[in-house]
């Protein structure tokens, strides 16, 4: 089992941040022309997540095109730990001025929004959305033990025998724990969840029959697959991915499930709305380029540029999609 994230610091004095951000919208007219030389410097791009991971790799991708639609640097600066509250505290206390960054994912937001009693920041006031980037989807795989081929299969098994099976993930209050417990609800079964510290223990717990399935991101399980030491039954995305011949989980036995691990770009709340345009339209044209869509195909990942009100309305609704599944799963962070 993992051990429960450590709670998170208390909320500091946001006064300074409140008077800039304050100071740059009464501007007006002024904060337009000081946007039009944005950016002047190099600018930070945090990530809450260790190097080598989804996330990362990703963020690396993407700050390489937008480098070089910017004319300036764009830094990738992991800032890991306590399930991504120190990189997005690390933004929300930041000066809005364009030059720090989160490159965020389904976790920092929709997630952590319900699965911490408190939060050093507000979830919705505290940021600025931009852009959302991709979303990638989990892969549902059992060990070749396990008596079933499909998800149905796997569904009538869990119900026969509740609580028998046992299903591991990168952790308590991860988007994979998440989805297992919007399984058991969606297929009225009862599947233990074992969090495990990362995707990897879990996905190695599956490989030495120790548990019986996984939910992971798709580079994590797919060689496993291909080599036959896992077996695959399907995937978290509302629609088949191209490139793998796999069925959605939706249309395999639980119609209407759905949960990607999506990522995008925030600002600071106070951010101008030149600055997050010009900010908006690269990342759309980072997005687009051939580089970053084999990065995207390599991780299992589908593009999803969006304006900024777009990207807003979709951090509302998964807040409030996501955020009722981790209350009913009673998962907390102590």
């Amino acid at each position: 089992m993992s051990r429960p994230l450590p709670s998170p610091r208390p909320v500091r004095a946001a006064l300074p941040r409140a008077i800039i951000a304050s100071a740059l919208a009464l501007a007006g007219p002024c904060a337009s022309v000081l946007a039009q030389d944005y950016p002047g410097r190099s600018v930070r791009l945090v990530a809450g997540f260790a190097p080598g991971g989804i996330t990362d790799v990703l963020a690396r991708a993407v700050a390489v095109r937008l480098s070089e639609g910017l004319g300036q640097q764009v830094v990738v600066e992991n800032r890991p730990g306590a399930g991504t509250l120190i990189a997005s505290e690390l933004v929300a206390r930041a000066v809005p001025d364009g030059y720090t960054l989160l490159f965020q994912d389904v976790t920092t937001h929709a997630i952590n929004a319900s699965f911490y009693r408190k939060l050093p920041y507000d979830t919705e006031k505290d940021f600025t959305p931009v852009a959302l980037v991709a979303a990638s989807p989990l892969m549902l795989a059992v060990h070749p033990s396990v008596p079933v081929r499909s998800v149905k299969e796997l569904i009538a098994l869990a119900r026969a025998k509740p609580g028998a099976l046992t299903l591991g993930t990168g952790g308590v209050g991860t988007t994979a724990h998440v989805a297992g417990a919007m399984m058991n609800s969606a297929a009225g079964m009862k599947i233990e969840l074992i969090g495990y510290k990362g995707s990897a223990p879990a996905v190695q717990a599956v490989l030495a029959g120790d548990i019986e399935l996984t939910l992971s991101t798709t580079p994590a399980v797919m060689s496993h697959v291909k080599s036959g030491r896992m077996r695959a039954l399907g995937l978290t995305s509302a629609k088949r991915v191209a490139g793998i011949d796999l069925p959605t989980l939706a249309e395999a036995g639980l119609p209407g499930f759905e949960i990607m691990i999506y990522s995008g770009v925030l600002g600071p709340a106070g951010l101008s709305v030149p600055v997050v345009n010009r900010l908006s339209a690269e990342l759309a044209r980072a997005v687009a380029s051939q580089a970053v869509r084999d990065t995207l195909a390599e991780l299992g990942a589908q593009p999803s540029a969006s304006t900024p009100a777009q990207f807003a309305a979709h951090l509302k609704g998964e807040i409030a999609r996501l955020g009722s599944v981790v209350r009913a799963s009673g998962a907390q962070a102590q």
